[in-house]
């Protein structure tokens, strides 16, 4: 592989060869522009006539203005000076030197300059083809002093010229790929698939050629297309499942002096079925207890497959030593085990050991087509010998007992033995869960079940019993048996009226008439079924009213024997009928009709069953009169609710004089608030209602107010009533928007006038009960004496 000075090296050399030959090619190829011939006589071009002999031919050469098709520049080029790209040059160029050329296009002025006198194009800048492949400008010759066209504009092209100056690359990679193992040679793994920006059509730059730097022997490359194939036979996954492969993509065709690029390729091999299962050990032992639960896992055998997935799956089977399928094995789908489980019940005194064969199968390889891959090993199994519990005759019993029958009566018995070897002795139980009421006994030695209570096949006919048997001495292992008694049926229950009849007779019936059917019950259930005598009582056995017919099918019609019935004479009658059955022995009842007479329309439709229904009105009924008379009570009760309400809400709220109180405490819904509250109205208004001038400070209001006696509300001096002065307070209060409703408590303490003794209220006591002096009192009169006396008395009491 070239170093990356070799490389610079080729792309010197190559600039150096572009550079001559652009030297020595000083024009560029022509194409005539503006399509006109000139003579080559003017201008010092034309051919001297001179020399000529006469009568040969003048030749002469058609010039044409000037003219080109296109021009290269070499991309990547930096030397020092700008690069000549070519040279512009027309026929009007004659070393005159009012002439200028001009460029115009994409990249002029920036990219491309020209020489106005000499028509030399360079480039200015560093050229990338891969950037910009070519570039389209115009050339036009112009007049230098006055800057008019002297041709028209003509248009070219400059094309950029490839250089390998990109390597290839892999835009996709790694690449990861599968092959199945132990595929043949030549086997197709992937493509890969790598480009380059060198211009394709110019030279080697961007030809390709692909080959392996790792991976071999394993794999190969086509070195054009950069197909991956299987280059070694006889790949194993198991042995090796993953390989690293590294492809190089060299441009130049791959010779000396071309770039490259590389990238990495995974491969792995897909697995096949090739491996067969194989046991860990001929010969598994397993030690398994009899009383094993069917299902159950007695033991787990495992055949181990090289193979990945599904191809390593394997199914397991018996096939030889299991004549009586006690066993079977399955698959565990998750460890690939083969588990052994019971289908039968083992049993030790009847078999002690089993020797099976087990086998186990994989599915047909892919790679061979004439057998399956299998393996077989045997197993032994020892069965141990577990204390079984007891065994009963049978596993259901059905038992028969008379209902009725007398306690302590055999009902049947239940036999369970010890299938163990030792034999040991069986004791037997009733689960009292099964038998709530006790109904039921049982030996516990040797399984009789006996009555403890009277049965009734009317209440229960089964009874469902769980009988328990376990080994004496040893009580965990129980078995159990379920016992099913039916209770037969005797002749213990009399028959009756299937339900309680009430036949109505009508008073313009006909003699022989049918009043009812009658049929009865039995809750007994004879074998032979069913069959009812009826008759009348003997005391009604010449009954004038009323007969019976037997109907031939258990049951009997009541027959009237006349139509003289009238309610006004007798509204019910009642016949007792007595009836027996056929059971042994015979069992019978008396059951009463119950028998009304009632009117009826002419078609025998009964209207009226009542006497008072001639007392009625034509079309009313008891309970129409009835509906009626509740209508109006209630109406009548809603009025004089009504009238109460009212009286109470119109009764007047003013106390009365003589409900007058002058001393009232008034509560209020409220906590109160101390000493604050004691101010809320000035006592001393209510003391002495004179007031000043008739003005009468007010505290229930905010302090900030000052209330201002209204004209005409001066009080005389004379005749004050307190009721009426606080009726006027109240009604300023009530109509006075400034004074809010403050809570207080108001005491009042006046007593009125003309008293000599003034006012008793210690309201306005200043001093404690130990500073007065109530020596006064004494001069109040004979009726304050007392007082004075008890009030002298308690002071002496506290000095003592």
């Amino acid at each position: 592989m070239p170093t990356r000075s070799e490389e610079m090296l080729m792309d010197l050399w190559m600039s150096l060869l572009l550079l001559v030959w652009i030297t020595c090619v000083p024009s560029v190829s022509m194409t005539p522009i503006t399509g006109q011939s000139r003579s080559t006589q003017t201008g010092g071009s034309a051919a001297m006539a001179s020399g000529l002999g006469e009568g040969q031919r003048l030749l002469s050469r058609t010039k044409r203005g000037w003219v080109w098709n296109q021009m290269f520049v070499l991309e990547e080029f930096s030397g020092p000076d700008p690069i000549l790209v070519g040279r512009l040059h027309t026929d009007l160029d004659v070393g005159s030197k009012n002439i200028k050329y001009v460029l115009a296009g994409e990249g002029a002025g920036t990219i491309f300059a020209i020489n106005e006198l000499t028509g030399d194009i360079h480039a200015m800048k560093r050229l990338d083809r891969e950037e910009k492949a070519e570039y389209t400008l115009t050339a036009q010759v112009i007049n230098a002093d006055t800057d008019e066209p002297l041709e028209p504009p003509s248009e070219f092209i400059i094309k950029v010229q490839d250089i390998n100056d990109n390597p290839p690359q892999f835009l996709e990679g790694p690449y990861r790929a599968s092959v199945a193992e132990m595929s043949a040679v030549g086997t197709s793994v992937t493509t890969v698939t790598a480009t380059d920006a060198d211009d394709p059509v110019y030279g080697n730059s961007a030809k390709l050629v692909y080959s392996i730097l790792q991976g071999q022997p394993y794999f190969s490359v086509d070195p054009n297309s950069a197909t991956i194939k299987v280059a070694l036979n006889d790949m194993d996954r198991e042995m090796r499942d993953e390989y690293l492969v590294v492809i190089q993509a060299k441009d130049m065709g791959g010779h000396m002096g071309g770039l490259s690029g590389t990238t990495s390729l995974t491969v792995t091999l897909i697995d096949i079925n090739d491996n067969p299962p194989k046991f860990s050990k001929s010969l598994y032992e397993f030690v398994i207890p009899e009383d094993l639960p069917l299902g159950k896992m007695g033991g787990k055998v495992k055949a181990n497959d090289r193979d990945y997935g599904e191809n390593a799956k394997s199914t397991y089977s018996i096939i030889e030593g299991d004549d009586q399928g006690v066993f079977e094995i399955v698959t565990d789908a998750q460890t690939q085990e083969g588990i052994l489980k019971l289908k039968k019940p083992l049993d030790f005194e009847t078999k002690k050991a089993y020797t099976l064969k087990v086998e186990a199968t994989n599915v047909l390889p892919e790679y061979s087509s004439t057998a399956h891959f299998k393996d077989t090993a045997t197993v032994k199994i020892t069965v141990d010998d577990s204390d079984e519990p007891p065994v009963f005759s049978k596993p259901m019993y059905l038992l028969e007992v008379n209902e009725n029958a007398p306690i302590n009566t055999v009902v049947g018995t239940v036999t369970a033995k010890d299938p163990d070897s030792s034999k040991s002795t069986v004791r037997y139980f009733i689960d009292r869960h099964t038998d709530l009421e006790r109904q039921f006994n049982i030996n516990v030695d040797d399984g009789k079940i006996t009555l403890a209570k009277p049965l009734d096949r009317e209440t229960d006919m089964w009874h469902n019993i769980t009988v328990t048997a376990t080994e004496v001495g040893n009580h965990s292992p129980i078995s159990r048996a379920i016992v099913a008694i039916r209770v037969m049926d005797i002749n213990d229950n009399a028959p009756e009226f299937a339900t309680e009849y009430e036949a109505y007779l009508c008073e313009n019936g006909k003699p022989g008439q049918v009043i009812q059917t009658i049929s009865a019950v039995d809750k007994d259930d004879p074998i032979q079924g069913h069959y009812f005598n009826y008759r009348l009582v003997p005391e009604m056995l010449n009954n004038p009213n009323f007969t019976i017919k037997n109907n031939q099918d258990n049951s009997i019609s009541v027959l009237a024997k006349h139509d003289t019935f009238r309610r006004q004479k007798q509204e019910m009658y009642f016949l007792p009928i007595i009836v027996t059955d056929n059971g042994q022995p015979p069992m019978s009842s008396t059951n009463t009709l119950t028998i009304r007479v009632c009117g009826c329309s002419k078609e025998g439709i009964v209207q009226s069953c009542n006497v008072e229904a001639y007392v009625l009105p034509i079309g009313l009924s008891m309970g129409a009169l009835i509906a009626i008379l509740a209508c109006i009570i209630l109406l009548l009760v809603i009025v004089v609710l009504f009238v109460t309400l009212r009286r109470h809400k119109n009764e007047p709220l003013i106390i009365k004089d003589d409900e007058d109180v002058r001393e009232n405490i008034i509560r209020y819904d409220d906590e109160g608030g101390g000493e604050e509250d004691t101010e809320a109205f000035d006592i001393a208004t209510l003391q002495n209602p004179d007031g000043i001038n008739g003005y009468l400070p007010r505290k229930d209001i905010k302090p900030d107010l000052q209330f201002m006696p209204r004209a005409g509300q001066h009080s005389g001096p004379n005749g004050v009533d307190v009721d009426e002065f606080i009726n006027v307070r109240l009604h300023e209060a009530d109509n006075d928007p400034t004074a809010p409703p403050y809570d207080s408590i108001q005491i009042y303490g006046y007593e009125g006038r003309g008293s000599v003794a003034g006012s008793l209220s210690s309201l306005e006591t200043v001093s404690s009960d130990s500073d007065q002096n109530f020596d006064y009192l004494r001069e109040w009169g004979p009726r304050f004496r007392r007082l004075g006396e008890l009030y002298s008395v308690g002071e002496s009491d506290r000095e003592t």
